[in-house]
């Protein structure tokens, strides 16, 4: 295990193996826990931010920030991102202006994150759910 810098945990990673692009294998961390549901890429009136992906992963990014704030945590709090695509050709074609979104929003936090191809969301404009766990050290 090492340290993560400005980072809540500590990375657990396998000497030898390949190092993963954007998110690191594992995370040890202990302390107070925020569960964030699923955030689409939506305001707070409930209308989408964009047709694109890129737009929708930024309204999302700005809507976990948001709430991670009023749990008195930030993004270097995040210890797991999971994200639901319905369009990986979309995600691939848009990787830039999602990077993009994820250092000014996110910043240089690269928590363990598992990307999945959804067939679909519930809501038919929605291209991206982001959901996420953070911890707070208490110690």
């Amino acid at each position: 295990m090492s340290s993560a810098p400005g980072m809540a945990g500590r990375v657990i990673d396998s000497p030898g193996w390949v190092r993963p692009m954007g998110h690191v294998e594992g995370m040890v961390a202990s302390g107070r826990h925020i569960f964030l549901a699923g955030q689409l890429g939506w305001d707070s009136q409930g209308h989408f931010a964009s047709p694109s992906l890129s737009g929708q992963v930024r309204q999302a990014l700005h809507n976990i920030v948001a709430l991670l704030a009023r749990a008195g945590a930030e993004p270097r709090h995040i210890t797991r991102m999971t994200w639901y695509l319905t369009d990986p050709a979309a995600w691939h074609a848009q990787l830039g202006a999602i990077a993009q979104a994820y250092n000014e929003l996110i910043g240089h936090a690269f928590p363990p994150m598992t990307t999945l191809a959804v067939a679909g969301l519930l809501h038919d404009e929605a291209l991206v759910a982001i959901d996420v766990t953070a911890v707070v050290d208490v110690h």
